[in-house]
């Protein structure tokens, strides 16, 4: 007798653990794997977005403008290089000197202004990248709460895992809908 009514008891604590854990598993939408640990590709996510892709477009833009600047500035520069060449022979080498220095300075300040514009489009990448992942968090927080996890590890950190803890898919999905391509933010 005591043994049968144990093996009722059992079943019955068994019973319960299931109805619970079906409870559980019911918060969950199907495919979603209940664990303690998610993983994204934060560049991934940044770069699908559509305010990762509106930025990379102003990016690039903005890079080949610079690189246009760059191809003109060195063509007037091969042009009046080969004129201060042309002139050397109808000179003094003090004269030559004074103009050939007056050029190099100019040519030294131009370097440095066009490398400016690069690392501040550079600077304006990393800024638009630390806006997107404010703008992330409260989206990342919200997954993690309904999935019931801890934390969030960046992907390539992770050694091996099971791909239904990979969220990037969702949090892309997720922060496009609540900030598009991020125009309307203020820019960085």
């Amino acid at each position: 007798m005591g043994w049968g009514r144990g093996l009722l008891v059992s079943l019955g604590l068994a019973a319960g653990a299931f109805s619970a854990s079906a409870q559980d598993a019911s918060r969950f939408p199907i495919g979603d794997v209940q664990s303690s640990v998610l993983v994204i590709e934060f560049d991934r996510a940044f770069s699908e977005s559509d305010f990762g892709k509106r930025v990379s477009v102003e990016i690039q833009a903005l890079g080949a403008e610079i690189a246009a600047e760059n191809r003109q500035i060195e063509a007037e520069l091969s042009e009046e290089e080969q004129r201060l060449t042309d002139l050397r022979s109808t000179m003094s080498a003090e004269d030559f000197h004074r103009l050939a220095d007056d050029f190099d300075s100019r040519v030294q300040e131009l370097r440095q202004a066009q490398d400016a514009k690069a690392r501040a489009l550079g600077s304006q990448s990393d800024e638009a990248r630390r806006l997107f992942l404010s703008v992330a968090q409260p989206v990342l927080r919200t997954i993690l709460q309904e999935r019931g996890a801890a934390v969030i590890l960046e992907r390539r950190t992770v050694f091996a895992s099971i791909t239904e803890i990979d969220i990037t898919n969702l949090a892309i999905a997720r922060i496009n809908s609540v900030i598009g391509d991020g125009s309307q933010m203020d820019q960085p």
